[in-house]
């Protein structure tokens, strides 16, 4: 009896090792193919090429935290800005966020890459606060064109500028605060091109 459930269990243990295997390689080139069109959705650009993947690292409430920062141009090689992964944690979990912006630093689009928000609450974020012609809320909800290089994005509720989704604040501060951070690792990576520090993982 033990031999035969060692064997099950090396046996079931194998199965699966290979199904991962051959799993892993499709699921990794759809998370590709999704971060490459939400660059091209959050950067309101089309024709557009990633001349650079740079991971910045910062701190954030004590703790270092890395962000991937990627650098855009138009098919002329205009620098159209940066779009920004940036992951914080909601009401149900990680909130991961990809949100562009343009050469100023001001919003040009966002999508939400990752959430466990709660469904009809939190899990609104991915169109409140977009503007009404793509789905989101408009008004003082509405976080396109406007910038934290004067002072962080918060929820009206804390005085702040932008109105949080009906009942679920928390997601909304988690949301914004996803956007300040990522604003900053826009900024630093930004001064440290000007500056010439040597970067990770930069591509071309």
């Amino acid at each position: 009896m033990t031999l035969v459930l060692v064997g099950v269990a090396v046996v079931v243990g194998f199965v699966l090792a290979y199904v991962n295997h051959i799993t892993e390689r499709p699921i990794a080139e759809k998370a590709q193919a999704t971060l490459a069109q939400g660059i091209k959705d959050v950067m309101k650009v089309n024709d557009l090429t990633v001349t650079a993947d740079d991971t910045v690292k910062t701190t954030v409430d004590g703790k270092e935290v890395s962000f991937v920062v990627h650098k855009t141009a138009d098919k002329s090689g205009n620098p159209l800005g940066a779009a920004v992964e940036s992951t914080t944690t909601g009401f149900g979990g990680d909130l991961k966020v990809l949100v562009g912006f343009d050469k100023d630093g001001k919003i040009s689009g966002y999508t939400i890459l990752q959430t466990s928000e709660t469904p009809g609450l939190g899990a609104k974020a991915d169109k409140w606060f977009q503007k009404p012609e793509d789905g989101g809320k408009g008004g003082k909800s509405c976080v396109i064109g406007l910038s934290p290089k004067d002072g962080d994005l918060t929820v009206s509720k804390d005085g702040g500028q932008v109105d949080a989704i009906t009942a679920s604040t928390i997601t909304s501060r988690a949301f914004l605060k996803a956007i300040n951070e990522a604003y900053q690792a826009y900024a630093k990576n930004n001064t440290d091109a000007n500056s010439g520090a040597t970067k990770q993982n930069k591509k071309g």
